[in-house]
């Protein structure tokens, strides 16, 4: 068997000394089959994934800086990107997440991941197992892109009813009236929500029906340094105090609610872990 083994190396050696000299007597130079390899992989770059290609978009969406709000165009561009995605796309297997269960007591954690993050905006993953809260939260000059990647829950939002005032309570006034933009039920086949700096349902609250996943692009992201700090509440019925004005005949108003700034919860369980799915490349 040896010999054997031989005598073919030897074959194809002469082999390929014919073909060069062949390539040699009509002119032409032959291509190293190792070069033309390299090449090929080459082609191949991780910008072509999905999670790339949201990233590059919101690089180009979110350039002018933390003020920056999406022109029509660009909110429709990324829509329709995180509209496509699907929780392979960053690293999340279905199966594995559909075998995830909250505890049968107590508070179920919230797992996050930060895909990417810098001044101008931020790109993260939540999975919440069934029952699981986000409690009800603001995002104090942000615009944010939530797509519900898997599962369902049920989602309430609000809007400031004066718009006008700041988005940050002062302990002298920590009861603000705001109307009721969603308070509905979703499933991953619904669509990217979208909300603004002061409209679509800036203040928000998220509770898992099923085991969720949610992509979250945040423009600009939370800082504390440029007055974007997370603010909590809890909402009230908007008959429930003396200087808010019932409707009617005294009928609760489910179209408006009052806010009241609270202490971030202490039963809040948020576990922070490593991104572990396809990179994203800054160029």
């Amino acid at each position: 068997m040896k010999v054997e083994a031989k005598y073919a190396e030897e074959d194809e050696v002469r082999k390929r000394k014919g073909e060069r000299a062949e390539g040699k007597r009509n002119g032409v130079k032959p291509l190293r089959k190792q070069a033309c390899e390299r090449r090929i992989r080459r082609r191949v770059q991780p910008a072509s994934t999905t999670i790339q290609r949201l990233f590059l978009a919101c690089k180009t969406v979110f350039k002018g800086g933390p003020g920056t709000v999406p022109e029509p165009k660009d909110v429709e561009m990324l829509q329709h990107l995180l509209d496509t995605m699907r929780p392979e796309d960053v690293g999340l297997s279905t199966d594995t997440l559909l075998k995830l269960k909250g505890p049968s007591k107590g508070t179920p954690r919230i797992t996050y991941a930060v895909i990417y993050k810098c001044d101008n905006f931020s790109i993260c993953i939540f999975i919440l197992p069934p029952r699981a809260v986000i409690p009800l939260h603001n995002h104090p000059g942000m615009t944010v892109f939530s797509k519900l990647l898997l599962g369902s829950m049920h989602i309430k939002s609000y809007d400031w009813l004066d718009p006008d005032e700041s988005n940050n309570l002062t302990s002298s006034s920590k009861m603000r009236p705001a109307k009721v933009v969603l308070d509905s039920d979703f499933t991953s086949s619904c669509d990217t929500s979208i909300l603004y700096p002061t409209t679509g349902g800036n203040i928000h609250t998220f509770t898992a029906i099923t085991t969720s996943a949610v992509i979250d692009v945040q423009g600009p992201p939370y800082s504390k340094e440029e007055d974007r700090d997370i603010t909590y509440y809890r909402d009230h019925p908007y008959w429930k105090y003396p200087n808010g004005v019932p409707a009617g005949n005294g009928v609760m108003d489910d179209s408006l609610g009052w806010l009241e700034v609270v202490d971030i919860a202490e039963d809040l369980m948020m576990d922070g872990v490593q991104y572990l799915g396809p990179q994203v490349i800054d160029v």
